[in-house]
């Protein structure tokens, strides 16, 4: 099963203003599961890919909010999800743009961040 994971910044990575809960270990954990991960922010795209850069995570893709339907033309997987802070913007675009969305505290605990859960990029899920 291929999962594309999209990161909202601010308000959800610790490495956002204001900080979110997510850390840099957890985008790594869902990166060496074998996801496709990226950012979609508010951000400018060369401000998210220098976030990335600082932090030695290679991503597939970098976007800002709106372009969140170009993310699933592009990429082909089974599971499309946008993690976000603001019901304004992260979930509505999220939903509009056919992806499931998650709140960054429900994403703490959800399989995909643990260790040893969530399915992995090309795995039959199990």
């Amino acid at each position: 099963m291929v999962v594309l994971i999209s990161f909202d910044i601010d308000g959800t990575l610790e490495v956002g203003d204001p900080p979110g809960v997510l850390t840099m270990d957890m985008v790594r954990l869902v990166q060496e599961k074998g996801f496709l991960i990226g950012s979609c922010s508010d951000r400018t795209l060369s401000g998210q890919r220098a976030i990335w850069a600082e932090h030695d995570i290679t991503v597939d893709f970098v976007v800002s909010k709106q372009m969140l339907p170009d993310v699933k033309a592009r990429f082909e997987a089974d599971v499309y999800c946008h993690i976000g802070d603001r019901e304004d913007l992260d979930r509505r675009y999220a939903l509009d743009a056919g992806f499931e969305f998650l709140w960054p505290h429900e994403a703490l605990a959800h399989p995909y961040f643990i260790a040893d859960g969530g399915p992995q990029s090309g795995a039959s899920p199990g």
